[in-house]
C-alpha cells in the first residue's frame, strides 16, 4: 500500500507562511497543489494500483481525482483516513455538498456530518489508525492500494510526517 499526503491546499500555503490558523474550512488545492498532484500521478503511473482510497476532505478528493483520471482508477471514500481534527481546515463539507460537487463519486456510506465535532485526541487518532489497519489487513488488493490522506493520519500510522504530495510504502500486515 502507498500512503500519499494530499497536495498543497490554501490552508497549507497560509499556515506555512505564518504558522497561524488562517480559518479556512475544508480548503481547496492551490495551483501548486494541482501541479503537485499531476506530478505525483506521473511518478506513480507504473506502480500498478487497483484502487484509490481517499479521505472525504476537498483537498484529498481533488488530489485523488487527478490521480484517478491519470491512472484510470476508481476512488473509494474512506473516512477513517481523515485528518486529526485540530485546525479550521479539519472542518469538512457535508456529504450532500460533496456529492453535488464530486458527482461521479459514491458518498452513500458517509454520514452527512462525518468529521470530528471538536479537537480529536491522540488516542482517538490511534484508534482510527488501528481500525484502518484491521479493515485493510485482510483485503486481497492491499498491496495495490493508493491511500490519499493527511499528515497526522499518516504520522499516526507510520511515525513519519510527509510533505504535501509525498508518499511512502506501508504494509498493514506487519505489526
Amino acid at each position: 500500500m502507498i500512503l500519499l499526503r494530499h497536495a498543497q491546499s490554501h490552508f497549507n500555503l497560509h499556515f506555512g507562511k505564518t504558522r497561524q490558523d488562517p480559518g479556512i474550512e475544508d480548503p481547496e488545492l492551490t495551483e501548486e497543489g494541482f501541479r503537485q498532484a499531476r506530478a505525483a500521478a506521473e511518478r506513480l503511473a507504473t506502480v500498478g494500483f487497483s484502487r484509490i482510497l481517499s479521505s472525504p476532505y476537498t483537498r484529498t478528493l481533488q488530489t485523488a481525482s487527478i490521480l484517478s483520471e491519470a491512472l484510470k482508477l476508481p476512488i473509494e471514500i474512506e473516512p477513517l483516513v481523515r485528518e486529526q481534527a485540530y485546525f479550521s481546515c479539519d472542518i469538512g463539507s457535508s456529504r450532500s455538498k460533496l456529492a453535488a460537487r464530486f458527482s461521479r463519486l459514491n458518498f452513500s456510506d458517509l454520514e452527512e456530518i462525518w468529521w470530528s465535532p471538536g479537537p480529536e485526541s491522540a488516542a482517538d487518532l490511534q484508534h482510527r489508525c488501528i481500525s484502518f489497519v484491521a479493515k485493510t489487513r485482510t483485503s486481497p488488493d492491499t498491496d495495490k492500494t493508493l491511500v490519499v490522506s493527511h499528515w497526522a493520519f499518516i504520522q499516526g500510522l507510520t511515525g513519519e510526517g510527509l510533505q504535501n504530495c509525498h508518499h511512502l510504502t506501508f504494509d498493514p500486515s506487519r505489526p
